[in-house]
């Protein structure tokens, strides 16, 4: 039943439609400081920074909960989910636009249980209705996409029947048609007037998803196919931008957003290791190459904090979605340092010291546990704290300073964001002697940069980004031979060790202002195993190989499925949602289950026993069914399906 769709989200937002001035979002900001003193939902209780942020809205929100899915049951109400995440720049426009308007909320509060999610809290329920988005905009032939703030409507049984991400308020705003009260009104109408037309959708829809996220048949193949990775790897080459590297390269969509991908270069690095020397080797390092060489250059590094961007939206990784997380870092960090292992470029290097002392900074916990992100937007602007005018720098660096700075990082062009500012960025790499010459004025742009309000820290400690992040430092330790960097992973390792641990050795999701909640999940428990083994292997202490060991154990006992071998990604005592997922797919962040199979491999190696490899196989095996089908989706799998052939 499509009512209408605009998927204007995070995940992929055109400037020129939703663009707002300034003015508009500072008066947005204003509006909801003052609706703070008038309303306070059951969000008000909660830890995370994204649902506190919405507890004094107009709507009445409840985080989710069983108690909040019976409420839906007992008053014969659709639910109304909202998902996004505190640096999501969009969603911030969607509370300001519609979830502190009172009109719609009022009809919100009347004729829907309103539930709001905490992606990044609540991975399992955003991947489920995430997945149910992208079935329905299939289904109905709608051509949009997925993205934040995720926008679902579910029968009272939390079955998804309708979505998109996100809506203007009303019918006119930003050029699009129907508006978001209009939307809701539709679907209170239909609920109320077409009950059996709505459960059959939510039936058809929950089935479809059901069949997406429940996992590959089981054992589809018996051993593991060479075919797969070179598949793969024809399969990326084509799909290479030539020119500015990364990948999802299309000719005639050339300016697309474009993400760092990091699963993939990693796989990248594995057969450049494993390869004889020859074409597919060459071509390989080609790829990786450039795409590290470019992302660096560009404005979606942050060539004077240090750090990356989650995303360009451009082709040139010019101008970031300006959103910083912890995952993208952890994960590039040892991408960048491992090709520096590979091929020792000096530009590799100070990307990773950058990074790495960004997070130190900016990201790290008093206690020693990494925090989760920085916002994009700063007082209700996108990139406003990362943004500069020429005669500002020029003022801030005096004339002969100026000039250097402005040819390398490109201030002597056009402006480069929202026709007006810069975003710096480099034209080619740095040489030490020009690197030397920029230190004074990239610090003095740094503090004053510094001076400005700036975007909101995400402070929740997940296990998972933590695991990441350790690895990041450990890899960073080992190939660059850094003590220091070898401590800080050795002091998070030990806050999520103690923190996040409970006493019977589980693993807690998350840690906020000092309090530790909610089931840890699959990827919680292999990227913190991961981490440990990084350390491991930068360390040779035992240490970490013993806490690895016992953590595996425990994952095993959780999360294993015995019947088809491999991984699901809630515990086996975990809530009971409508589908239970378990996939191998790597995403922004890698799967669970291929982060495992690549632990298990090292587990098996480092402690010789091969029930660990064993258990590896049957991980890869588990997702072959997948692997047959769409190899590049799994790019962490075929890194153990190489390691496991060698």
């Amino acid at each position: 039943m499509p009512l209408l769709i605009l998927a204007v989200g995070c995940s992929s937002p055109n400037e020129d439609l939703v663009k707002t001035s300034q003015a508009q979002e500072q008066a947005a900001e204003k509006s909801l400081d003052e609706d703070a003193k008038k309303h306070t939902n059951a969000l008000a209780k909660e830890s995370s920074p994204y649902l506190l942020m919405h507890a004094h809205n107009p709507v009445n929100w409840y985080p989710w909960s069983e108690e909040s899915l019976q409420k839906a049951r007992d008053e014969g109400k659709p639910i109304f989910l909202s998902v996004g995440y505190s640096s999501c720049h969009w969603c911030h426009v969607m509370e300001r636009e519609s979830f502190l308007d009172e009109e719609i909320a009022s009809f919100l509060n009347e004729n829907f249980i309103c539930i709001k999610v905490d992606r990044e809290e609540r991975p399992d329920v955003d991947q489920i209705y995430m997945e149910s988005l992208n079935v329905y905009n299939q289904l109905t032939r709608n051509g949009q996409g997925g993205g934040w703030p995720l926008s679902m409507f579910l029968t009272s049984e939390g079955k998804p029947f309708f979505g998109g991400t996100y809506f203007p308020a009303r019918d006119g705003d930003r050029g699009v048609r129907v508006g978001f009260l209009s939307v809701v009104k539709r679907i209170r109408d239909s609920w109320n007037d077409n009950r059996d037309g709505v459960t059959k959708m939510a039936d058809q829809l929950t089935e479809i998803t059901r069949s997406q996220l429940e996992g590959s048949p089981p054992l589809a193949a018996k051993k593991i196919k060479g075919s797969w990775t070179k598949r793969a790897l024809q399969q990326l080459k084509r799909s290479f931008d030539p020119e500015w590297g990364g990948f999802g390269f299309v000719a005639a969509t050339p300016d697309r957003p474009k993400f760092p991908e990091p699963s993939n270069l990693l796989l990248l690095q594995e057969w450049i290791r494993q390869q004889p020397d020859g074409e597919e080797k060459e071509n390989a390092k080609n790829m990786l190459a450039k795409t590290l060489s470019k992302m660096a250059l560009g404005g979606m590094y942050d060539h004077l904090g240090g750090g990356f961007h989650r995303y360009s939206v451009d082709r040139f990784w010019a101008i970031p979605h300006f959103e910083k997380m912890l995952y993208d870092n952890g994960q590039l960090a040892s991408v960048y340092a491992e090709a520096y292992k590979l091929d020792p470029k000096p530009e590799y290097k100070r990307t990773v010291e950058g990074l790495l002392a960004f997070v130190e900074r900016e990201m790290t916990s008093p206690e020693g546990g990494f925090y989760s992100a920085l916002d994009a937007e700063s007082e209700g602007v996108e990139g406003k704290f990362y943004r500069w005018e020429k005669d500002e720098v020029q003022k801030i660096l005096g004339d002969d300073a100026f000039k250097l700075f402005a040819e390398t990082y490109r201030l002597n062009e056009a402006p480069n964001f929202e026709s007006e500012y810069y975003a710096p960025q480099l034209k080619s790499a740095l040489d030490a002697e020009t690197d030397a010459k920029l230190v004074d004025s990239r610090k003095k742009l740094f503090d004053v940069r510094a001076k400005r309000p700036r975007p909101l820290l995400d402070n929740k400690i997940l296990t998972g980004w933590n695991g990441m992040m350790i690895r990041g430092f450990a890899d960073a330790g080992r190939v660059f031979e850094n003590a220091h960097y070898v401590d800080v992973a050795s002091r998070a390792a030990d806050f999520a060790l103690t923190k996040l641990t409970d006493e019977e050795g589980r693993l807690w999701r998350t840690n906020t202002d000092g309090e530790s909640k909610l089931n840890a999940y699959l990827e919680d428990y292999a990227c913190l195993i991961e981490g440990l083994l990084a350390l491991h292997k930068a360390t040779d202490d035992k240490k970490w190989i013993d806490a690895a060991v016992k953590l595996q154990a425990k994952q095993d006992e959780l999360f294993w499925d015995e019947k088809n071998g491999g991984y699901f990604y809630t515990s086996k005592d975990h809530e009971t949602l409508i589908i239970r997922t378990k996939r191998a797919a790597d995403g922004a962040q890698p799967s669970g289950s291929s982060v495992s199979a690549n632990n298990l491999i090292y587990l098996a190696n480092a402690t010789k026993d091969d029930s660990f490899k064993d258990k590896a196989l049957a991980t890869v095996l588990s997702a072959s069914g997948l692997m047959d089908k769409y190899p590049t989706i799994a790019p962490r799998m075929l890194i153990a399906a190489l390691k496991l052939k060698k």
